[in-house]
């Protein structure tokens, strides 16, 4: 029997640490954020023994651990890696497949929207805290259900953000002929407990949007617009099943550039929206310091 060896991978967020080996051989991914959400994983289980683990990422080939910060991987990395390599090469099982899952109770249901290409899918279950958007299967190496969404041929683009999934169709099918496949699909698809954004794909994208809108380089006017459309725009567009985010601010031409996403992204409507309402806001809070916001599908 060959034995089974792990290497140690860093991730861009220094909280999560990687354990790789190509002998994990699992179906699917699984994400616990305590031990009880871990009965189906008993290595899951042994590792929230230690006190420093917060959450635990498993999917073929590799183990992803979050810690809490009381504590380094550089003190602790060494001994993680001990206990997974002794465990995995005593037998131990990392998903017990015969374990009945625990069905979540969830609701989903369609929402129409502004853009008649889009339709909004709205669940009681919290799916993202940053809006996360993808153009396609590509893009959704890390986000199963985007992943397993664009397997069906007539999904153009998917935007998830909170409690919901906006989809945009291809002009090919109507919505009244995919809807409840689609309703049905992701109702089960969480009710089974699959991951919707692993770590990576929530660490990479957060990253992008905090260094798009913290920036030290920022002027007072792009935070002050920031600021307002986080406060006073993004709510409004949510509901209808999209986003919209700063891009950037000329101060010389006192152009403001923000990009469009999910629902509002190619919606007829959406350039009455910006002249109308978005623009109208920036230049009656910020007197005299805007011209004109122009927008950019994302």
């Amino acid at each position: 029997m060959s034995t089974i060896s792990v290497t140690i991978e860093k991730t861009s967020n220094n909280a999560i640490l990687k354990f790789v080996s190509k002998q994990i051989d699992i179906k699917g991914s699984y994400e616990f954020n305590n031990i009880d959400e871990a009965k189906q994983s008993p290595l899951a289980q042994q590792l929230f023994y230690l006190p420093f683990v917060k959450k635990v990422y498993l999917t073929a080939n590799f183990i992803a651990l979050e810690r809490y910060d009381i504590v380094t991987w550089d003190d602790v990395q060494e001994e993680v890696k001990d206990q997974i390599v002794h465990y995995l090469n005593n037998d131990g099982a990392v998903i017990i497949d015969d374990s009945p899952t625990k069905k979540i109770a969830i609701e989903v249901y369609a929402e129409s929207t502004p853009n008649p290409s889009v339709m909004k899918f709205v669940t009681n279950k919290l799916l993202a805290k940053t809006p996360f958007e993808f153009k396609n299967i590509e893009e959704t190496k890390a986000a199963p259900l985007a992943k397993e969404l664009f397997t069906f041929p007539f999904i153009k683009e998917i935007f998830i953000l909170e409690n919901y999934v906006s989809i945009t169709k291809f002009d090919i099918v109507e919505w009244q002929d995919i809807i409840v496949e689609l309703r049905s699909f992701i109702r089960e698809y969480i009710a089974d407990g699959k991951v919707v954004l692993t770590p990576s794909t929530k660490t990479i994208l957060s990253e992008e949007k905090n260094s798009a809108t913290t920036s030290k380089t920022l002027d007072d006017v792009s935070k002050q617009i920031i600021e307002i459309l986080e406060e006073h725009v993004q709510p409004a567009v949510a509901s209808d099943g999209g986003n919209i985010a700063f891009k950037s601010f000329n101060a010389t031409s006192k152009t403001v550039e923000v990009i469009l996403q999910g629902a509002c992204s190619g919606c007829p409507s959406s350039t009455m929206t910006l002249k109308n309402g978005i623009e109208a806001l920036l230049k009656d809070m910020l007197p005299d310091q805007i011209n004109e916001v122009v927008a950019i599908n994302g």
